[in-house]
């Protein structure tokens, strides 16, 4: 496990990128085995049909084909996108907000598979398994000693609900390995990471994107919130690249009162579709703020803008990415499927959000490093608007338009190492936190959670344990000007790998600057 650190960035950047142009607003509406039918797609058939019969080569025409779509999605902005069909299933998988599986999120160390934590109530949990356990064989596939692919790993693991699989487990912890056979299940893949109480009246949501279960998540959880005394609720949606625009606006529903605007669209036709609230919205009365940075994206930005224009709440942080086109998806036979933006959409205002993708796909992807250099993620004078672009919200304020939501408060990104920055998000933090844990887990058994963070901020063993491993993973960084940060960070981790998603959340959020500017107004 060597790292590069001169690359974490643009990784980083990539993987926000794969997830704006994958997730998207997307309307969950398909058009399937979608091909028109013209001349030009008959040139394109009779080519193909010479090439495998009378080319004097073997050739894969299948991979002809993919190059020739791929070459004419490039000549489109740069949502429109060819998905192959084995990237497709993942894709359907992960927007479906399920699939079938045993329930574990697993780490290879040493080569082998190790079991971070078994899903709360899946199928693992319920059959015993615990954290730290090795999967050696699943029924009688070896699972270590082969450096085998995670698609690999997950197609031994997964298969048809209610089917059984034998696991050989290596439990560390009692030195023995022990036979388990369970039914597989379906597993939930949450798109709402947190949902907690910030104090009495200050609930927390956080949404990781906008799947087809994210408004039923959503609403069950505030809910729970608005019945445990929650009348202020702060919605996080940083780093959230969009999905189904359904489901933002649904969600934006309930903040909205009957016949107010949500969003509309607008197609090359001029055809104009406008979307309205309805009645008995489930939080209609109570405080909102959405929390949003550089990319937040698509139905993230839709849900954001329906808050602004209606002078609904309130929106904390950095101009938003700026993705205002809406994509169809269109499938084919084998599997695969386009995605071809089919509209614009438009805040309640009259606002198109999109940013310019006049100079290419790179260049556009790479635009929240120009805000970087720029300063626009320190100083909020540094944002660029477009002053021709001025729309009025219903109560007079000025918004503008031509690149993202621009917030109402605006918050720097932390003063910290950009380097260090990036390191902290990285996988490396989740690495570093399971091989502690597998060392050390009886320190923590059975310890209370209020006893585990006096415990954890009391010590510095972890951060120097953790400076440690940086160093050995040949990344060369100092993390002592970032002390508190980085034991902040790791904490959290620490929390998540031993109690979940939300206590991870409750650490993470203490010196959240964007929350705190809403609990010190409280």
């Amino acid at each position: 496990m060597k790292f590069q650190l001169k690359y974490l960035p643009i990784l980083i950047c990539l993987s926000v990128a794969v997830g704006v142009v994958v997730g998207g607003s997307l309307s969950s509406s398909k058009t399937k085995n979608y091909l028109a039918k013209n001349s030009s797609k008959q040139k394109l058939d009779k080519l193909i049909d010479f090439i495998e019969n009378d080319y004097v080569d073997d050739v894969n025409t299948d991979s002809i084909v993919e190059l020739t779509v791929n070459k004419i999605m490039g000549q489109l902005d740069p949502h429109s996108v060819y998905v192959p069909s084995n990237e497709q299933k993942r894709v359907v998988e992960n927007m479906r907000g399920d699939f079938v599986g045993i329930g574990v999120s697993f780490y290879m160390f040493k080569d082998t598979l190790a079991v971070i934590r078994p899903l709360e109530n899946g199928p693992s949990a319920r059959a015993g398994i615990k954290a730290g356990d090795r999967i050696l064989y699943a029924n009688k596939s070896q699972l270590f000693g082969r450096q085998l692919p995670s698609d690999s790993l997950y197609a031994k693991l997964k298969g048809a609900e209610g089917s059984n699989v034998a696991l050989t487990i290596f439990r560390k912890s009692e030195n023995k390995k022990i036979q388990i056979n369970l039914k597989r299940d379906v597993i939930p893949l949450k798109s709402v990471d947190a949902s907690l109480l910030l104090n009495p009246t200050t609930g927390y949501i956080k949404i990781n994107r906008f799947a087809e279960t994210t408004y039923s998540e959503f609403r069950k959880a505030l809910l729970q919130l608005k019945k445990a005394g929650m009348n202020t609720l702060i919605l996080d949606l940083r780093d959230n690249g969009g999905g189904y625009m359904e489901e933002s606006i649904a969600i934006a529903d309930d903040f909205l009162k009957e016949k107010q605007l949500i969003v509309f669209t607008k197609d090359k036709k001029g055809k104009v579709e406008s979307t309205f609230a309805k009645s008995n919205g489930i939080f209609e009365n109570g405080k909102v703020v959405i929390l949003i940075n550089e990319n937040s994206a698509s139905a993230s930005e839709i849900l954001a803008g329906a808050i602004q224009d209606n002078d609904r709440g309130t929106i904390i942080g950095r101009r938003s990415f700026g993705k205002g086109l809406v994509q169809r998806e269109m499938e084919f036979d084998d599997g695969s499927a386009v995605r071809l933006t089919v509209a614009r959409y438009y805040t309640p205002t009259g606002r198109s959000i999109q940013k310019s993708y006049s100079k290419g796909k790179e260049s556009y992807f790479k635009e929240s490093e120009a805000r970087f250099l720029s300063g626009e993620l320190y100083a909020k004078d540094s944002i660029k608007i477009a002053d021709s672009l001025k729309f009025k919200t219903p109560k007079g304020r000025i918004l503008y338009g031509g690149g993202g939501i621009v917030p109402d408060v605006f918050v720097p990104v932390a003063i910290m190492d950009t380097n260090v920055s990036f390191l902290m998000q990285s996988g490396i933090v989740g690495n570093f936190v399971f091989e502690q844990l597998d060392k050390y887990r009886s320190n923590f058994k059975d310890l209370p959670f209020e006893s585990f963070v006096i415990q954890m901020k009391a010590t510095d063993r972890y951060f120097d344990a953790f400076q440690q491993f940086v160093y050995k993973n040949r990344l060369g960084l100092s993390l002592v000007k970032d002390k508190v940060a980085v034991k902040r960070y790791l904490n959290a981790e620490f929390a998540r790998q031993i109690y979940g998603e939300n206590q991870y959340y409750k650490l993470l959020l203490n010196d959240d600057k964007m929350v705190q500017k809403v609990l010190l107004k409280k």
